[in-house]
């Protein structure tokens, strides 16, 4: 291992009399180097070395060289002003790089399935652009063919780096048949090729030949050429029908030269969402990520693609919820409105465009996970908060709205224990308390009655009832607070009413030593520990009679 490493060290001689020659580091500064080489290298020979290692040394590598490059322009700028040369570079210049290369090749090798590490040697060769990343590419291609983010990294750098749309191209492919079911893929691929096309239509804008297309055609041209050199077998009496023939001519070429890159970014687009759609049938992301590239592509006939996607989607995806809010929600976030409608007309259109979607879909798929969605939609056309676009007069109209879906839910059977808090809660947030204590009510008395979660709303809606008119309850109003937590309580295990036993306990202060005896018994640690913090000087330990056994 020593003589490994001290062969290492001598290799860098040059490189250190370099530095030292140029004036850049002194012979001090120089020795420490060595000596922190030395200690990193030794670390690298062990017999297990680990990833920290290889990271550590490049770290220290990276700042040295930073160093270097600063002291350089220190060092080159005073020379400028005495008059000198400019410093030409040398072996120090160079050293620093490869030897951090070097490092990172010998970690990649030594932890092959490290795929960040591969990432972080592929960003320094690109930054520092030294020539080897098609090099390093194809070995991480090699030893990773499975991780799409390899395949996307590497058509990047070729398209934007290299300028090569072939090689991207063919990187893309490739990937796509090696990891067919890659939505991210898929997904990249698209907009790869759709950036080539509006460049290539930059371009074509920039050199004045943004009409016309990309080929040529052959009959519309040779007849030209034609007119051109036989023009004087035309007759000359009649100049300007001739010119006026030519104009309709030419008028006729550019209307049957179609915008070819529009229609050659329809064509790709087709093509690979027909792939896409064939390689993951069942994927409801990626439709979606298609569907809405294309919405951001100003493509010919596009309208007509729309309209097929958003066919597809319905026809394979008319059950799935997500569809349905997803749907819903691109009608209300839809730019295309009717001309000479103001912004608050236009919010309610988009917004009852929107409800329609979700009255369609609960005829089509009437569940739970439905209703929530729609619940949730209309929930944050009412906050403020959450849209912009809030109007505080119509909140009134979507709120009544919202209690009728709420009053849907529990007639079609669909209703959930978050359903019912939220429509409780919903009558809270209106200020409707007395309103909300009845339906609170009616859930804990059905099929609900189990549900911890709705007993703690309604126990803290009835001691909201309570305390509205007078701060300090009565006996009798414990007593009926007392009631309504004994009928859960007998009914639901101690580790699922950990919330409930906690309220008990802030109502009650003088259980509080027999609930921590029972929930230690029972190990019920979070519960526990819960208690426990709560500020027990506050409670009357030693004074008050426990609840009996029977409510525990």
């Amino acid at each position: 291992m020593a003589d490994v490493v001290q062969y290492r060290l001598e290799r860098m001689v040059d490189e250190l009399d370099d530095l030292e020659i140029r004036g850049l580091f002194s012979r001090r500064e120089i020795a420490e180097i060595v000596k922190q080489r030395r200690k990193y290298e030794y670390r690298l020979k062990r017999p297990s070395p680990l990833k920290q290692d290889y990271l550590a040394y490049i770290d220290y590598e990276t700042q040295l060289d930073s160093l270097r490059r600063l002291r350089k322009k220190s060092v080159a700028r005073d020379l400028k002003a005495k008059g000198n040369k400019k410093m030409k570079q040398s072996v120090s210049d160079f050293a620093g790089v490869s030897r951090i290369v070097e490092i990172y090749r010998l970690a990649v090798m030594r932890f092959k399935g490290d795929i960040d590490l591969w990432f972080r040697y592929l960003e320094f060769c690109r930054r520092r652009r030294n020539g080897r990343m098609k090099k390093v590419l194809a070995q991480v291609i090699r030893f990773h063919p499975k991780v799409p983010g390899v395949w996307i990294y590497a058509a990047a750098w070729e398209f934007d780096h290299n300028l090569n749309v072939a090689a991207a191209r063919a990187l893309m492919q490739s990937g796509l048949r090696v990891c067919p079911t890659s939505e991210e893929l898929w997904v990249e691929y698209l907009r790869m090729e759709l950036t080539y096309l509006n460049k290539l239509k930059a371009r074509k804008v920039a050199l004045g030949e943004d009409e016309g297309t990309l080929v040529r055609d052959d009959r519309l041209a040779d007849e030209k050429q034609w007119r051109d050199e036989n023009k004087d077998l035309f007759m000359s009496l009649k100049d300007d029908e001739i010119n006026n023939e030519r104009l309709n001519v030419d008028n006729e070429e550019s209307k049957m030269k179609l915008d070819l890159f529009q229609k050659q970014g329809l064509s790709v687009l087709r093509t690979i969402y027909n792939a896409a759609v064939k390689a993951l049938p069942s994927s409801f992301s990626l439709r979606k990520q298609l569907y809405e590239i294309l919405e951001a592509m100003d493509l010919s006939q596009s309208d007509d693609i729309c309209k097929e996607m958003l066919n597809d989607l319905k026809r394979d995806f008319s059950t799935d919820p997500e569809y349905w809010d997803w749907l819903a929600r691109l009608r209300f976030d839809d730019p295309k409105s009717a001309p000479g409608m103001n912004e608050e007309e236009i919010v309610l259109s988009q917004a009852q465009k929107a409800i329609e979607v979700y009255e369609e879909a609960l005829k089509v798929v009437p569940s739970a996970t439905m209703f929530n969605l729609y619940a949730k939609f209309l929930m944050g056309i009412i906050d403020p908060q959450k849209e912009e676009n809030q109007h505080s007069d119509h909140t009134v109209d979507y709120s009544s709205h919202l209690l009728m879906v709420y009053e849907k839910v529990e007639t079609m059977g669909c209703i959930t224990e978050d359903l019912a808090c939220q429509h409780i809660s919903f009558y809270l947030q209106l200020g409707r308390l007395d309103e909300a204590r009845k339906l609170a009510e009616k859930y804990c008395s059905g099929n609900l009655s189990d549900s911890v979660q709705l007993w703690v709303l309604r126990v803290s809606i009835e001691i909201r009832c309570i305390t509205k008119d007078s701060p300090s309850p009565s006996k009798a109003d414990l007593l009926s607070i007392y009631e309504l937590l004994t009928k859960i309580l007998k009914k639901v295990p101690v580790s699922k009413a950990e919330s409930l036993w906690l309220m008990v306990c802030i109502i009650y202060p003088h259980t509080l030593p027999s609930i921590l005896l029972k929930l230690n018994y029972y190990k019920y640690e979070t519960a526990f520990v819960s208690l426990c913090d709560l500020n027990l000087r506050n409670f009357d330990l030693g004074g008050s009679k426990p609840w009996p056994q029977s409510c525990y």
